[in-house]
């Protein structure tokens, strides 16, 4: 029977797109065939405990590819044996592959997200990246425009690696019902308009600019609330921007949500909206976001920002809008025509969620991801 060892520094107890991603495919491969090595966090032995499959956490909070950690890790390769090898990030740790193809790994494939977009575009790292598209079997990409920019750091070997593999949803879990009247309730905002936005508080998601057009929107949709779920270091400059406009009273933010309780705030929206930009020269673009998909599956239109691969979670004009994330009267157009126009809106997120269905559903993904690894 294959194994495969699933190497990743990204896996929960953490909370992140990529965490998500890894969790999402090692839940789906057969209890028998998956063995994974992350790093240690908070929590994790409760978390490991309930998964059906075995968990080698290193010692380390951070997984990178040291010395110390390739010992480990092809250790943890053979003793649970395993023939195969599934990056959840091809950066950095993907540098351990030659190792681990020397001690047997007849398969390796690598994923890549976002982050390996400018690992391609400086010198250094792009050697680096170069090395590890020339050691794996597969190299994946999430997006049409993020395999490009990553090609770029490749040689034409490694351009050769490359495979689609896009993150999906559970159409089962994100539903339309799945608990927004409950999310509804307890915020106080029964029968009110509202735009939600799930996501890590920091400059690239874009939460600073639906908050610059909210004045715009509650001039058009007065009562109009944004729910902004999630922490992260860019939560202090927020709050201080909603008081300087003078919309405490008409932003919420949650503060951290665990995962499992997640869908109902999706479904607590009347649009989701997350305008992500490119930030940092380039360097820091959307790779796609796992959030618009999750919000489509709860029949909800979503506007997103035009960064990186982000346009492929949406259908332009069909399932939502693309906006220019650096433009706070075009995004509070789209949210206000959406939240205006309820048919159109009920449309869009009726063809989202037929499109989730169709395309992203992680089943499917999961399937894909054993056919590179041979499994």
């Amino acid at each position: 029977m294959p194994r495969t060892l699933v190497v990743t520094n990204d896996f929960p107890t953490r909370q992140g797109g990529i965490e998500a991603f890894v969790s999402a495919l090692c839940d789906r491969f057969p209890a028998g065939e998956v063995v994974v090595y992350t790093a240690s966090m908070p929590g994790d032995d409760e978390y490991d405990a309930a998964l059906p499959y075995p968990v080698v956490r290193d010692r380390s909070s951070m997984l990178l590819p040291t010395r110390r950690v390739r010992r480990d890790v092809v250790a943890a390769f053979r003793e649970h044996g395993c023939d195969r090898v599934l990056f959840g990030a091809s950066a950095p740790l993907g540098l351990l592959a030659p190792a681990l193809r020397e001690a047997g790994a007849e398969r390796v494939v690598a994923i890549t997200h976002g982050h390996e977009v400018w690992w391609a575009r400086v010198p250094v790292m792009r050697s680096l990246l170069r090395r590890i598209g020339d050691s794996v079997d597969v190299l994946t990409y999430i997006s049409g425009w993020c395999r490009d920019q990553i090609a770029r750091g490749l040689s034409p070997a490694g351009r050769a690696h490359q495979q689609r593999l896009a993150p999906g949803v559970d159409s089962a879990r994100f539903y339309p019902g799945c608990g927004g009247d409950e999310v509804r309730a307890k915020l106080g905002l029964e029968g009110a308009p509202v735009v939600v936005c799930a996501a890590r508080l920091v400059a690239r998601k874009g939460q600073d600019q639906l908050v610059a057009a909210w004045p715009a929107v509650l001039e058009k949709v007065p009562g109009a609330h944004l729910v902004v779920v999630g922490d992260g270091p860019h939560r202090a400059a927020l709050d201080k921007q909603v008081a300087a406009l003078g919309l405490t009273s008409a932003v919420t933010f949650t503060g951290p949500v665990p995962w499992a309780q997640i869908p109902p705030y999706f479904d607590a929206a009347d649009v989701f909206a997350m305008p992500s930009r490119t930030r940092m020269l380039g360097l820091e673009p959307e790779g796609l976001g796992i959030v618009f998909l999750e919000a489509a599956s709860c029949e909800k239109p979503v506007v997103v920002g035009r960064s990186g691969g982000a346009p492929d979670a949406v259908d332009d004009g069909v399932t939502g809008y693309v906006v220019d994330p650096r433009s706070p009267a075009e995004i509070a157009e789209r949210v206000v025509e959406l939240l205006t126009d309820r048919d159109k809106a009920r449309e869009m997120g009726r063809l989202g969620r037929e499109r989730a269905q169709r395309d992203w559903q992680w089943d499917d993904i999961a399937a894909r991801c054993r056919e590179y690894l041979e499994a």
